[in-house]
């Protein structure tokens, strides 16, 4: 079983905070690898994890806990991906933040699915291909159980399709694995608060594609504070920073949102916007 960065196998309780009961070889971790080189590492489906004794697994499948510098404020994070060299080394980084931990690693849908169950972290990055199925799959089973869980999927091949599936589902963020660390930095940050992210590449794919399901989606009838509200969602700000923008209230800003979400349907802000794009309302960027 492969240790993270050096770090002992630890099994953390569901109500712990990231604790320094292992020790870490932190100076192996490479904090400017682009996730593009994490996506060429090779796949190892030997990778398996370690499960506290107090939770029942699923047959065949674990979960390793690895436990970084002690702060009740860190951001608790749970990776599921089954290229063991992007697991480790996000884990790295991760573990150089002050305001961020890994709490464990997995390797497949099944081992995800109990091992956020298990550990209870506020993240968790979620690959969309897995060996025993879709990460959105594990995403909906999550969500189902622990509807506070925050959810970023990262793909090598992002598509439309599943990108409006992970927004309807309540993924808060899709992010492609060419991408950079800063940016995965970002968005966990930003999940942890209620904040998501469309990646200004996806947007570019939805800008591309939305004249063929344009006409499916009726035109909202929207006021001029609500398209300057859901531009602002389409650059993947969050609220506190969209209501200081605007010099509104944040609670204000809310009720845009909220009314924003029942004229175009949609059931998150992701959805929201991937909606908007289709429909022109939200222009596409560029990275």
């Amino acid at each position: 079983m492969p240790t993270i960065w050096g770090a002992k196998e630890t099994v953390l309780d569901k109500n712990s905070y990231c604790t320094e009961t292992g020790v870490a070889n932190r100076n192996s971790a490479v904090l400017s690898v682009n996730v593009e080189a994490w996506e060429r590492a090779e796949r190892s489906p030997q990778m398996t994890a370690q499960m506290s004794p107090r939770e029942p697994s699923v047959q065949g499948t674990t979960a390793t806990a690895s436990l970084p510098q002690s702060t009740t404020a860190q951001i608790r994070i749970l990776i599921v991906d089954d290229h063991t060299t992007f697991a480790e080394l996000l884990t790295g980084s991760l573990n150089r933040e002050s305001d961020l931990c890994s709490v464990g690693s997995a390797n497949s849908v099944a081992s995800g699915i109990t091992a956020c169950l298990a550990l209870v972290p506020d993240v968790v990055v979620m690959d969309y291909h897995l060996p025993d199925g879709s990460g959105l799959v594990a995403a909906t089973a999550i969500l189902a159980r622990a509807p506070h869980t925050r959810i970023v999927i990262l793909t090598g091949d992002p598509a439309l399709e599943a990108l409006e599936q992970a927004a309807a589902i309540g993924v808060c963020a899709f992010l492609p694995k060419d991408g950079s660390l800063a940016t995965v930095l970002d968005t966990l940050r930003h999940a942890r608060i209620g904040g998501f992210i469309v990646h200004p590449s996806l947007v570019s794919l939805l800008s591309a594609r939305r004249r063929q399901h344009s006409e499916d989606i009726p035109f909202p009838d929207l006021t001029k504070r609500e398209l300057a509200v859901l531009r602002l969602m389409g650059e993947g700000s969050d609220v506190r920073a969209n209501a200081k923008v605007l010099g509104i209230s944040e609670n204000t800003c809310r009720g845009y949102v909220k009314a924003i979400l029942g004229k175009l349907g949609a059931h998150s802000q992701l959805e929201a916007v991937v909606i908007a794009t289709r429909l022109g309302l939200v222009p596409a960027q560029h990275v």
